[in-house]
């Protein structure tokens, strides 16, 4: 359900730049936008506008991209049950088995689409469940609610209980389908991502099969990389032909350009040089890696060897679908690593940063002439100081003002 689209939009922007991790600030600007949703002008207001301020006491800027979250995990945010593996077998399969039930996906996608649109994301990259149906009903909601995103049936043939896991040559199968019917739809609006849970979840032939799907059709692969140190004992254990967790996914055909993992937290040196040399992106999920005590992941490590990186709120071990408090986590964890990244760079990795990680930012991330209008108007006080200080640091900040894609108003 949207709201018909504006022609234009006036008010504060910041506008993200191409050549660094930095905004432009336009204190008053005129957003022009084409019938297509489209901007056609990004200017200065004119001297006697007539065009009112849309949202009074906002700034605009790109749409939030989301770059790792877990639909079939909204309903069991802030669980407080362990460190990963055992968090995973306490709370997460067994709300996941829910969703062999068509209707009770459907619910927990009308909650999710909704709980994205209140926090200004207008992209993300969502695991959906290994059910097919409950990964067709989210696709579903997020094509009526007019959001954009990648979503994948979360592939597992092993390692967790029966009612979530579904054999190899079902699962791509189910995934074929899947891609017929809205890989590309609307435009491009909303892609299949190919979605193995992780290592540990999928057996070698799942995992080949995922690799040659992801070939033929060009689909972004996510997965999780290297989040725990148990599980990364566990991954060692299960592939003892690898030389490292990275190795296991590069084995198998899932590391390329195409691939974005989640966490990166613990890799090896040699790890970080092969995901740059790949052009593989990360998803940095801070606020999770507090929650399940995972670590602390060196995000300006990433950023200094080249890899891109975009944020994940990772719901449901993270605790907030806000993009604005992760990235106040990202800069918390910063400092804890000695290596401090602005406010400023923050908000970028959760906008045009994180397009570039999903490999879209040739037409989402900007606020420029060709580029979507995806757009989402945050208020900000008055007495604020500091712009990104005022965007990232206030815990009980309230839901964004508006959100849109493609210039239509979300709802």
């Amino acid at each position: 359900m949207e709201d018909p689209t504006p022609n234009r939009l006036r008010g504060r922007v910041l506008a993200p730049r191409d050549d660094a991790a930095r905004f432009d600030l336009i204190p008053d600007a005129l957003l022009e936008i084409s019938a297509e949703g489209r901007f056609v002008r990004v200017v200065p207001a004119p001297p006697g506008c007539s065009v009112p301020e849309t949202h009074p006491g906002a700034v605009l800027l790109p749409g939030f991209v989301d770059t790792h979250v877990h639909f079939p995990q909204t309903r069991v945010l802030g669980s407080a049950t362990g460190p990963l593996l055992d968090w995973l077998a306490r709370t997460v399969f067994a709300e996941e088995s829910r969703f062999a039930e068509r209707t009770y996906a459907e619910a927990v996608a009308r909650d999710f689409c909704g709980a994205l649109i209140a926090q200004g994301t207008t992209c993300a990259a969502i695991y959906g469940s290994s059910h097919p149906e409950a990964t067709d009903a989210l696709f579903a909601e997020l094509d009526r609610r007019g959001l954009r995103g990648f979503a994948g049936l979360t592939l597992m043939d092993r390692g967790a209980p029966a009612e979530v896991l579904m054999p190899g040559p079902w699962a791509l199968e189910a995934c074929r389908a899947l891609v017929d019917r809205w890989h590309g739809h609307d435009g491009g609006r909303l892609q299949f991502a190919v979605t193995p849970r992780f290592a540990l979840s999928c057996t070698s032939e799942l995992m080949r099969g995922a690799g040659r799907l992801a070939q033929e059709r060009g689909l972004l692969i996510q997965t999780h990389l290297s989040e725990n140190r148990a599980e990364i004992e566990a991954t060692h254990d299960a592939f003892p032909e690898c030389s490292d967790y990275l190795a296991v996914y590069e084995r198998h055909g899932l590391c390329g350009e195409r691939s974005i993992f989640g966490h990166a937290i613990w890799l090896s040196e040699g790890e970080w040089v092969r995901l740059a040399a790949r052009n593989a992106a990360v998803a940095h999920c801070p606020d999770s890696n507090f929650f399940l005590g995972s670590g602390l992941m060196p995000l300006r490590k990433a950023v200094d060897r080249g890899v891109r990186v975009g944020l994940g709120t990772d719901v449901g071990a993270g605790r907030t679908f806000s993009l604005r408090r992760v990235a106040a986590r990202a800069y918390d964890v910063a400092l804890l690593r000695d290596a401090p990244v602005s406010p400023e760079a923050l908000l970028w990795h959760a906008t045009l940063g994180g397009a570039r990680a999903l490999g879209i930012a040739d037409r989402v991330g900007r606020l420029a002439p060709g580029y979507d209008a995806d757009v989402v108007a945050i208020d900000v006080p008055d007495h604020a100081g500091d712009l990104f200080d005022a965007l990232l640091f206030r815990d009980d900040h309230g839901p964004a003002r508006a959100a849109y894609v493609r210039g239509r108003r979300l709802v």
